[in-house]
């Protein structure tokens, strides 16, 4: 099957796509079609580099093109056909007569294209495929949660009509409570054990930056059902109570056999309540750097939930129910490494949960608006620190505490953030996220506030993992693994497997690289702040090739046709900054943040000069790495002035002319 045939099977989408790509003149979608076999046997590519083969070519599609004019003057319904291929043999001619290679350039420039819907069509089935089984085992695994709370919930009903008809034995009876809170054991712990767990490591992992999902909605269904269940027996135990106080005998099994299964329910619901009251949306500031990096003096909020909508049914008493009474009031404190720094939290600092301030009908207590101010100590007011911790290296939680009050059973709660990086001044966050990063993505224990007291190593993977989701938030585009094994080769050097490489937490943030003055990670963080502030776009499209080594870009450049450029970021900068290289291994000096708050790259690329013989003023850059047309890729970012209109080509004349080695 032809690449042609390929693209017409296409879904909607991506049909549309290739449509689009020959609403164009450079090359008709009819001569594509009807010559698919013929266009996708030869060397285009080759053809756009040697003038003799373009040529050739050229002929030979000429010819092609009296070929099937002839084939539809034999048919009856072709007379437009016909009409369209003699006048697209006359505008060929016209055009790339004296140029076929510019012809050849075209062709091969739409084959890639094609090529390109096809990878992406295939990648969205393998996707698709992917989100199936992931939501197929998901579903089935639901599927599984749920089934067994339906079937504790119909016991329960069942045990309930029993109850009411007095048609039952007693230690029948008793034995069925036993065995439905052996099942309830089972689910408590898949909830507590495996999905609650689960789910705090993704919320962990998402606060830098991975793509995890986050909800609630199924743990808050699990939890609720599962503690009304283990509520109705209760009432069944308390329904007991009555009957023994009204007539018992010798050997009375419930006098017996009630106590240990009230104990059980007791202690199922508190380790359930325990476990639901969760923190939901960790601290952060409003223009911080980020979640779990906080300033004195300067506001942020927090937000816990209960994942158990208990509350909601019981919250307000129904004409039937007056004995109804629940407690559910959470105050907040600091909690500190004693050696540490000391804060007060200024702010509301107690709130009820409710669902007023819950955006899916839960249960949560919203604090906002609350400040750390320095809590002074002696020795200056700054604690004492043995181990000669930074700031940022020194870890605070921040707990909550409520009360749960209901049917007899109180149970104190309590839960903690994530630990949060305190600093004083804006130009801490940049460590202050450093360790944020390096925690969350090698430490699932919350409550290890001295961890950095022997911060382990991080794994190639583990690192390069996180270092790809920095991107995918800042530029809605990970790393690929071209650019992490570039990355891998500059920490490690050449190695066939980097499985095994470790970096450690003072190569990443407190060693300078190699014949510079900054780490790793304030290099990197320089980088991610110019995509996200300015190159976005041009890094979620994928025209910036970013991390590629300068002997890796000798070599991709070397047997390309002239005026194919590619964007590397610069590893000379410590603030981020990107430069481009174009065939004969030219590099201009790299733009930082202070040239692109002045004018866009794509403008830079649109409008760069530089000076040939005899002080001509001419534009190098006129593809893309591999072979994507400049305009093509980056005219959609062009300004709506350009070339001697553009009002900032002053300062490309001045500054942009100049070709250097970086």
């Amino acid at each position: 099957m032809t690449q042609w045939e390929r693209l017409q099977q296409l879904d909607t989408v991506y049909s549309q796509r290739a449509f689009d790509l020959y609403n164009r003149d450079e090359f008709p979608m009819e001569v594509r079609h009807y010559l698919a076999h013929w266009i996708e046997g030869q060397d285009w590519e080759r053809a756009s580099r040697d003038s003799s083969q373009a040529a050739f070519l050229f002929q030979v599609l000429l010819e092609n093109l009296d070929n099937q004019f002839s084939r539809f003057a034999q048919e009856k319904d072709s007379f437009l056909l016909q009409r369209n291929f003699r006048r697209y043999k006359q505008n060929f001619q016209v055009s790339y007569q004296e140029e076929p290679y510019t012809l050849a350039t075209i062709i091969n420039w739409f084959l890639v294209k094609e090529r390109e819907i096809l990878n992406d069509a295939e990648l969205a089935q393998q996707v698709s495929t992917l989100k199936y089984h992931h939501h197929h085992h998901h579903h089935s695994h639901y599927q599984h949660r749920n089934q067994h709370l339906l079937i504790l919930s119909q016991c329960l009903r069942c045990r309930h009509c029993r109850f009411s008809q007095r048609q039952w034995s007693w230690r029948n009876f008793l034995s069925d409570i036993s065995a439905m809170l052996d099942a309830a054991d089972v689910l408590r712990s898949a909830l507590i054990d495996e999905e609650l767990v689960d789910w705090k490591r993704r919320q962990q992992k998402s606060c830098i930056g991975a793509p995890d999902d986050t909800s609630l909605e199924h743990l808050e269904k699990w939890f609720t059902q599962i503690i009304e269940c283990m509520f109705q027996l209760q009432k069944f135990l308390q329904k007991l109570d009555e009957l023994v106080g009204k007539m018992t005998y010798d050997n009375d099994p419930i006098l017996v056999r009630k106590p240990p299964l009230k104990s059980r329910v007791d202690t199922l619901l508190t380790h359930l309540i325990k476990s639901s009251f969760v923190v939901e949306t960790q601290p952060s500031m409003p223009q911080g750097r980020g979640p779990l990096v906080l300033r004195t003096n300067v506001q942020f909020s927090v937000k816990v939930r209960s994942d158990s909508n208990i509350i909601q049914h019981f919250y307000y008493p129904t004409p039937q129910i007056h004995d109804c009474y629940l407690k559910y009031h959470v105050c907040i404190y600091m909690c500190l490494y004693c050696r540490f720094r000391k804060f007060n939290v200024l702010g509301t600092l107690s709130k009820a949960l409710n669902m007023a301030e819950s955006m899916n009908g839960g249960m949560v207590a919203d604090f906002r608006h609350l400040t750390l101010k320095d809590q002074k100590v002696g020795g200056g007011g700054k604690g004492i620190n043995d181990l000669s911790l930074s700031v940022t290296e020194e870890l605070h939680r921040i707990t909550f505490q409520t009360q749960f009050d209901y049917q007899g059973l109180s149970v104190p709660l309590e839960t903690s953030s994530l630990p949060v990086v305190v600093v004083s001044n804006s130009s801490q966050q940049q460590s202050a996220w450093a360790s944020v990063l390096w925690f969350n993505m090698l430490c699932s224990d919350p409550k290890n506030v001295k961890f950095f007291e022997t911060s382990p190593a991080a794994t190639w993977p583990q690192f390069g993992e996180m270092l790809s989701w920095q991107f995918l938030s800042c530029g809605k585009r990970g790393l690929d693994s071209d650019q992490l094994e570039t990355l891998a080769i500059k920490l490690f050097g050449k190695q066939q497997s980097y499985d095994s490489c470790k970096i450690s937490w003072t190569k990443f943030s407190k060693e300078n690289l190699p014949d510079t003055n900054f780490t790793l990670w304030v290099w990197l963080d320089g980088i991610l702040t110019l995509v996200k502030l300015y190159l976005s776009d041009l890094w979620s499209d994928g025209s910036i090739m970013g991390f590629v080594s300068k002997g890796k870009e000798r070599l991709l450049l070397k047997k390309k046709q002239n005026g194919t450029f590619l964007l590397r970021f610069s590893e000379s900068i410590k603030d981020g900054g990107i430069t481009f290289s174009w065939v004969h291994v030219q590099t201009v000096k790299p733009f930082t943040s202070t040239d692109l708050k002045q004018i866009a790259l794509p403008d830079i690329l649109c409008n760069f000069r530089i000076m040939v013989a005899e002080n001509i003023p001419v534009n190098p850059l006129c593809y893309l790495y591999p072979n994507t047309p400049k305009d093509q890729a980056f005219g959609k970012y062009y300004s709506e002035k350009t070339g001697e209109e553009n009002p900032y080509l002053k300062y490309l004349k001045t500054k942009l002319v100049f070709v250097s080695k970086e």
